[in-house]
């Protein structure tokens, strides 16, 4: 009998561990779609103002100097450390990490197999030697607006402006519809 009781106790500590687990996860990646969301706009936001302003070698300048401002701030607000990547990226401090590089190219086959971009996400939660992490990832698709620095035909004032902020960029070449990149989101969890 004390067998089974003991059996009994510890198989609903592994139900109500899961559970916490579960219901952990799915609290994270509530709160980084939300911070994906804020990101995308406030990223969105200074472009489209910076290019009103001064035109797409000004939104590049901005890009440049204000994207970095603006993930902290969100990273920062929400608790969550928020940033994007891509597997052809501008920015070096935006290359991927092999498990990054590893979703991006799963986006990239399941946007071939004909998934809707605006369905595509993936979350997983993971022991690395600092504990627990939840990671999260959404495709960045490449939108009519993001052709100016990013299509394959550059103006030449702005292809000159991508040079001298970013010597190794390797982010043109798109067309709309493209996968440009990911949001990323991590959290420590419990």
């Amino acid at each position: 009998m004390p067998k089974i009781l003991l059996t009994g106790i510890l198989l609903a500590g592994f139900v109500a561990g899961s559970l916490a687990m579960a219901a952990e996860a799915d609290e994270f990646t509530a709160a980084a779609r939300s911070a994906v969301a804020a990101l995308g706009s406030e990223l969105k936001a200074a472009l489209g103002g910076a290019i009103k302003e001064g035109g797409p070698v000004h939104a590049i300048k901005v890009c440049n100097m204000h994207a970095p401002e603006i993930a902290a701030r969100v990273s920062a607000q929400t608790g969550l450390t928020v940033g994007r990547t891509a597997l052809r990226v501008r920015n070096p401090a935006n290359a991927p990490t092999d498990w990054q590089r590893e979703v991006l190219q799963s986006f990239e086959q399941r946007l071939r197999r004909g998934e809707a971009p605006a369905t595509i996400e993936w979350q997983t939660t993971v022991t690395t030697p600092a504990g627990v992490e939840h990671r999260y990832m959404k495709p960045i698709m490449t939108g009519a607006l993001c052709l100016t620095c990013h299509g394959a035909t550059l103006a030449p004032e702005v292809a000159a402006a991508i040079r001298e902020r970013y010597p190794q960029d390797q982010a043109t070449g798109f067309g709309v519809g493209d996968l440009r990149g990911a949001f990323v989101v991590t959290a420590r969890g419990d």
